[in-house]
């Protein structure tokens, strides 16, 4: 190993005297003394690297490669289950693509920040306003990671240890959960909608977790459950998609105690599953058992704004058994892009991206349900944009069948529902896509080749 072309690299900023000391310190004459322990063969291992290419050749090789994908903007898509296609105003890149935003991270220092908070707090405010809550934190990693400490919190606040979770919600929901909970002292409970309503809740419930629209799109009663749960001396948590909430009750109007969602909705692409941004709202009384951190608002003592960061319950800043969460990777730039969609769409902009969805998804059953063999939302329940259906042949059959027509078709949920399909639909597919799908369903579903 050449030990001077090491010393010499701009990157590593010791000087020849203080590499040195180091080694003195340590007691070995030189680098290469240091290493070794290292067997030689493996101290510079022969690298069997391709010819180099030009950065022309490279972004051809790359479009090439990404040209394989099947992705939801280049065919129609009715995949949804947790990450949506939804419309993303071209206002959300011009901003987040700005020098001043694109490193952001936490800002622990207010006054080299400022922008940065103030954006966090706009993101807040929108949040909290979206679902009819007193107070919203500044973000969470994604929905099921904020839906997960919606459970915790819950159980600090009431003083409980068993978290019971409506069994229709995403079961992805309930793994995080037990994630997170593994090495507390809660336990992850599943329980019917059945049994909430009868009253039949235990008396050291710390909540009742629900999600609506549910994994199967389906709405549930909010505030039915939210009264039971008071009933019980549990508190209530939701976990919701956001545009939903353009045409239904938000959280707040349901007296429910906490409310999370998945962020993605609002202006943030699919990306292949990340990164995304957890919402996390709750009622002002529990905001000392808020996990991550909230942005206030304040004056200088000229009577200037300024922003900083109100409350951050994390082991790095109080004593770890004070701790709330430990959450620290930011999610300001994603939390971004919401509060710049949220300020583009505004009320009537959500409402009316929430009501092309509700239309076109219930225009796709209807027309589902004409298909021998077919039968779209079988419970009859009500649904916001997504709806199971059952197909006359396997569910994994159809989908091979869709994508050789260009097609990406719904999500098999056959493990829970024979020969069950979940389909999506939002306001970024057209009436030519949801018929052009219809006629590959009557065609796959009758077993006709691809």
């Amino acid at each position: 190993m050449n030990t001077e072309a090491i010393s010499a690299h701009p990157f590593i900023p010791n000087t020849p005297s203080e590499r040195e000391q180091m080694l003195a310190t340590i007691g070995v004459e030189n680098f290469d003394a240091l290493i070794t322990d290292i067997p030689e063969e493996h101290r510079n291992p022969p690298l069997d690297l391709p010819n180099t290419a030009s950065e022309l050749e490279v972004a051809a090789r790359m479009q090439a490669l990404a040209a394989l994908n099947q992705d939801a903007g280049s065919r129609p898509s009715f995949l949804g289950a947790g990450a949506y296609r939804h419309f993303i105003p071209s206002t959300v890149g011009a901003v987040l693509q700005r020098g001043e935003f694109v490193t952001s991270y936490t800002p622990y220092q207010p006054e080299a920040a400022q922008g940065t908070l103030q954006t966090g707090f706009e993101f807040q405010s929108a949040v909290a306003q979206i679902f009819g809550m007193e107070v919203a934190n500044a973000g969470m990693y994604d929905g099921p990671t904020a839906f997960a400490e919606a459970g915790l919190m819950a159980a600090r606040v009431s003083r409980r240890n068993r978290i019971l979770i409506l069994d229709s919600a995403d079961k992805r929901l309930f793994e995080v959960a037990d994630a997170y909970s593994r090495y507390q002292n809660v336990t992850i409970e599943p329980i019917s909608l059945n049994r909430v309503l009868n009253g039949d809740i235990p008396d050291d419930a710390a909540c009742i977790a629900f999600q609506s629209p549910n994994f199967l799109g389906q709405i549930e009663d909010a505030q039915a459950i939210s009264d039971a749960a008071h009933a019980a001396g549990a508190l209530s948590v939701m976990h919701t998609y956001p545009i939903a909430l353009g045409m239904f009750k938000a959280p707040g109007q349901c007296d429910v105690d906490i409310a999370t969602a998945e962020g993605q909705p609002l202006g943030v692409p699919l990306t292949y599953g990340g990164a995304y941004v957890g919402l996390f709202t709750a009622k002002q009384r529990f905001i000392r058992q808020l996990p991550g951190r909230i942005i206030g608002k304040t004056t200088d003592t000229q009577g200037r704004t300024g922003y900083t960061l109100t409350l951050q319950t994390r082991e790095q800043h109080i004593r770890r058994e004070r701790a709330t969460s430990n959450i620290c990777t930011s999610t300001q730039l994603i939390g971004l892009m919401v509060a710049v969609y949220c300020a583009t769409m505004g009320p009537s902009g959500l409402r009316k991206a929430a009501e092309l969805s509700y239309h076109k998804a219930h225009y796709l059953a209807g027309q589902i349900n004409a298909l021998e063999g077919w039968n779209a939302n079988p419970d009859s329940r009500p649904f916001f944009n997504e709806f199971p259906a059952t197909s006359p042949i396997p569910p994994s059959e159809i989908n091979r069948q869709l994508i050789q027509r260009g097609i990406i078709g719904g999500l098999d949920i056959s493990d829970t529902v024979p020969n069950g399909i979940l389909f999506c639909v939002t306001e970024m597919n057209s009436r030519q896509d949801i018929d052009r799908l219809v006629d590959a369903l009557a065609e796959t579903g009758n077993g006709g080749a691809a």
